[in-house]
């Protein structure tokens, strides 16, 4: 595995403040200028996302934001309104309030005697959404964004819906980090004594995000706002949209090639996890990813020809075949390079499904070994031997006599036939070796009610054959000569998606059904090559061992008797740090899916957060507990959550909410 070099010198000297950005409702945003010391004027790159800049974020600030300094860019790092020590209230995620904000924040620093008026944005997830969202509004200041792992859909590819269905596994776990994150409190170390009324003001705003997000079960208009898709002619800027095969949002990649002209955009996909590329974080290779978008910020922000734009519009890792592992240090493979998306170098290749029709009801715990649904890097994070899986699924071979490389978005035809209104269909492609062995390619989702689109929903009519079609998501991967190629059909996969009420599941006739795969000729290319990673020095936090013992980070337990599992997930976001300025931060995460293997019913998710922030100098000592769970009867979705905040040992917050909420689409 490749770790990034510590990076000292630089074109520039630099010097770093925190600020407050004003908007014009008299808010005013924290923020953090990273400025090379120069008396000519800069370009601006702004990182802009709620995970609070003075402790969450902190070090992976630090590893990039002073290096772009130094690299002759003024860098700013700015926390959304109502997060960390941004002043107002929190909103929902890329509410119409936010990106207003943005926008204000982009003309803003444009405006600074220190800067030349030309704006950059980048970010990853939460940011490189906002980034793509913003430059659909067309600040005009904003020239260029690099977006990485984000998407263009927030209804079919974010953490609420896949293929139609409630994405269990992230729906709920996603709302329940949020709801712990909004409800930390400004720093007094950089607000003063304000702190206090600050953060109780904030928790009275507080309300769960999965109330929202359940309340639209369907593609509707509230997940049209901010889905840049809906008009991908609206972006103003110049994109390098990045993403990596182990993560979930990597076909934005794809589409945004696909939508946007050759001369603004320009696409990068790795072997990553949900990461900046060069963080040397499992799997690798990790690339120069900082100097790669050097190149482009100097090509769109200071008009330096640096031969960005002459690149291949889409540059794509294929993976070489590999042996099933819940993590990979590096990947062997390499890069190819292709001139537009749909590339000239795929082939659409059908595999015809053979065999008399059969029943397709998988039980429930179908699905205890997919994976994460974010990997980051950690050790258990992917998908294990998908055998027992298989086993719960009906499953279709082809041989592999010689190598077949594919690079897209392999796609399913389905005929089904339903004796039930509501069911989904589940579809996993495998490399299996010649030990038996089956490793996780990729996979694709439809919830049935969801076939004629993901903006309606539609029962099936009863003892009725339909043929239904979707993609799997995107990969690159090559299968060698003497593997098999598994197609695996299962009609439940907990916890990644909810269950539907009815567990009869569905025929499937193998006649009339088939494969396609995106292959793609020609060979790897060694001509695209990037530079070793580097960053800029860490900033020096600390990680005290605990004396607790570490529990696992996937454990999968079984009540033999109740035919009962429960799958715990640590989610290891980061534990326990000390920081330079003397805080000292806490956060303990569980994850708890549970489900019977012949009871859709008894599907039950939960969620507990506890987070301390200490500051020993200033006798600052305050706590975050959160408790959500979401559990179902056939007609609804039951949420419950709790907030307990407390100042030393006063309890200064604690609210509950119940809800109840109709099952549609999901």
């Amino acid at each position: 595995m490749t770790h990034p070099k510590i990076r000292t010198d630089f074109p520039y000297e630099t010097t770093h403040e925190d600020i407050r950005v004003p908007l014009a409702d008299g808010t005013k945003l924290y923020a953090r200028v990273w400025r090379p010391v120069t008396d000519e004027p800069v370009p601006v790159l702004l990182e802009y996302l709620p995970y609070r800049l003075s402790d969450w974020t902190a070090p992976r600030d630090r590893q990039r934001h002073p290096w772009y300094a130094g690299h002759g860019y003024a860098s700013v790092r700015v926390d959304v309104r109502g997060h960390g020590n941004s002043e107002g209230l929190p909103t929902d995620e890329y509410s119409a309030q936010e990106l207003a904000d943005g926008v204000e924040v982009v003309n803003w620093l444009a405006a600074q005697p220190w800067s030349t008026g030309k704006v950059g944005m980048f970010g990853i997830s939460w940011g490189g959404f906002n980034s793509l969202q913003i430059a659909a509004l067309a600040p005009e200041p904003l020239k260029a964004v690099v977006t990485v792992c984000s998407a263009d859909d927030r209804y079919d590819n974010d953490v609420h819906y896949l293929g139609g269905s409630v994405l269990a596994v992230d729906m709920h776990a996603w709302a329940a980090t949020m709801l712990a994150f909004v409800s930390r409190p400004p720093d007094p170390h950089f607000v003063g004594d304000a702190w206090r009324e600050m953060w109780l003001t904030r928790l009275e705003a507080v309300e769960p995000f999965i109330h929202t997000w359940l309340d639209h079960q369907t593609r509707d208009d509230y997940w049209r706002h901010g889905s840049v898709c809906e008009d991908y002619s609206a972006i103003g800027a110049a994109v390098l949209a990045v993403g990596g095969w182990h993560d979930p949002y990597r076909d934005t990649v794809l589409r945004l090639v696909e939508h946007l002209p050759d001369d603004q955009v320009r696409g990068l996909i790795g072997p990553w996890s949900h990461q900046y590329p060069d963080r040397g974080l499992p799997p690798g290779p990790a690339i120069g990813f900082l100097q790669e978008t050097l190149r482009w910020w100097d090509h769109h922000l200071k008009g330096i020809d640096t031969g960005v734009m002459a690149e291949p519009k889409l540059r794509s890792w294929i993976s070489e075949s590999h042996p099933p592992a819940t993590v990979y240090p590096e990947l062997r493979g390499g890069w190819v390079g292709d001139p537009a998306w749909p590339s000239p170098n795929v082939t659409p290749v059908a595999y015809a499904l053979q065999g008399t029709p059969l029943l397709v009801n998988s039980p429930q715990h179908t699905g205890l070994d997919a994976g994460r649904y974010f990997p980051f890097g950690n050790d258990a994070d992917l998908p294990p031997d998908q055998r027992e899986e298989d086993a719960k699924s009906a499953c279709f071979e082809f041989e592999v006599p010689s190598e077949v490389r594919i690079l897209g978005r392999p796609k399913v035809t389905l005929r089904l036939r339903m004796d039930v209104p509501y069911g989904q269909a589940i579809a996993r492609l495998c490399d299996i070796a010649p030990d038996g062995s089956s490793t996780l390619v990729t996979r694709g989702v439809l919830n049935l009610s969801a076939r004629h689109g993901r903006d309606r929903a539609h029962a099936w009519p009863l003892g009725v054959t339909e043929d239904v079609t979707f993609e799997l998501s995107g990969i690159g991967h090559t299968f060698p000569p003497g593997h098999r190629i598994r197609l695996a059909i299962s009609s439940a996969y907990w916890p990644w998606i909810w269950p539907q009420a009815d567990t009869a599941g569905f025929t499937l006739e193998p006649v009339g059904s088939a494969l396609e795969l995106p292959v793609r000729a020609g060979d790897l290319d060694p001509a695209i090559s990037f530079e070793p990673p580097e960053q800029a020095e860490p900033l020096g936090v600390a990680y005290p061992a605990t004396l607790d013992e570490e529990r696992p980070e996937r454990l999968v337990v079984r009540d033999v008797a109740k035919g009962e599992w429960r799958l715990e997930v640590d989610p290891r976001y980061g534990g326990t740090r000390v920081y330079p300025d003397g805080l000292e931060f806490t956060e303990d995460a569980l994850e708890t899916y549970t489900i019977h293997e012949n009871d859709p019913l008894s599907a039950r998710t939960r969620s507990d957060w506890t987070i301390r922030l200490h500051r020993p100098e200033l006798g600052w000592d305050v706590s975050v507990e959160t408790h959500s769970e979401i559990t179902c009867d056939a007609a609804d979705f039951l949420t419950s959550d709790e907030v307990i905040c407390r100042h030393g040992d006063e309890v200064v917050f604690h609210r509950t909410w119940e809800r109840r909420i109709r099952r549609t689409a999901g």
